[in-house]
């Protein structure tokens, strides 16, 4: 759990899937205030109550309802089709683009640089639980004193993303340090996280203090088998998160695009780099 982030940040702007809140279409601007960064102590609770969110039965849209077919079954098989290792061993260096480093948690030195390839973006920090958003029996202010009840990036029906069933990565909010706007990441781009030899495919689905780097939801890390309780999971280290540039999953809530879509990416991140 990220214990810092504070409800401005986490919270961010309320931006719809792979697109933006009809107030700013057609760009990637969050509101002013998620440039400050964040103090350690994440803020009171937002007292949001069970009801709040919860998903109405004609807003499941699409990706939700629709029984798995082929195509989607076809493409969850294709998850982890290239192989850690290779990824790995594509980013075993780095030239950063950040300005600086970023801080894996409030306290700590910043070690963590962005940094830049063909047709990417990476970094290697450990894994704080993100369980904002969508109130569900796992993610809520009664499992996570830090619980925020919306996510920076939205679905195709403008909800907050579910972070217990919807795997994604939270980048850190734009800064002078890094603006992960600048490098081609928007909501809905999509993502690789590698832990322990395994390959998640993501969207990128939150952002986070503008000094720290190294968060995911509930359901990426259950995903890479890593603890996913929001006040005591996650990973200290070894955990790489690769971002493509300029591509866009939509909807947003659709893992099985999202892996589509990653698979693809993967396999022109190896030929191009």
């Amino acid at each position: 759990m990220r214990t810092l982030a504070l409800a401005t940040v986490s919270g961010a702007a309320l931006l719809a899937a792979g697109s933006l809140t009809p107030a700013a279409q057609g760009s990637s601007v969050l509101r002013s205030d998620v440039f400050t960064p964040a103090p350690k102590a994440r803020p009171v609770p937002v007292g949001l109550t069970p009801a709040a969110y919860t998903r109405p039965a004609s807003d499941t849209g699409p990706a939700a309802t629709a029984s798995p077919g082929p195509a989607a079954a076809s493409a969850d098989a294709r998850e982890g089709a290239v192989g850690a290792a290779e990824l790995l061993a594509k980013v075993s260096a780095c030239k950063p683009i950040s300005n600086g480093s970023y801080r894996t948690d409030e306290g700590a030195s910043p070690t963590v640089p962005v940094c830049g390839m063909n047709g990417a973006v990476f970094w290697k920090a450990d894994l704080d639980i993100d369980c904002d958003g969508e109130v569900t029996k796992a993610c809520n202010a009664d499992t996570d004193p830090s619980f925020q009840g919306d996510t920076a990036f939205h679905t195709s029906g403008d909800r907050p993303l579910d972070a217990a069933e919807l795997p994604y990565v939270v980048v850190p909010s734009r800064s002078s340090l890094w603006d992960f706007s600048s490098a081609g990441i928007k909501g809905g781009s999509v993502a690789a996280i590698i832990h322990a030899g395994k390959v998640e495919y993501t969207v990128v689905g939150d952002t986070g203090p503008a000094g720290i780097i190294g968060e995911a939801s509930y359901a990426a890390a259950e995903a890479l088998g890593i603890d996913p309780d929001p006040k005591s999971g996650g990973t200290g280290s070894d955990v790489t998160y690769i971002l493509f540039k300029d591509s866009a999953v939509a909807p947003i809530e659709s893992h099985s695009a999202a892996v589509t879509a990653g698979e693809a990416r993967a396999r022109a991140f190896l030929r191009d780099n």
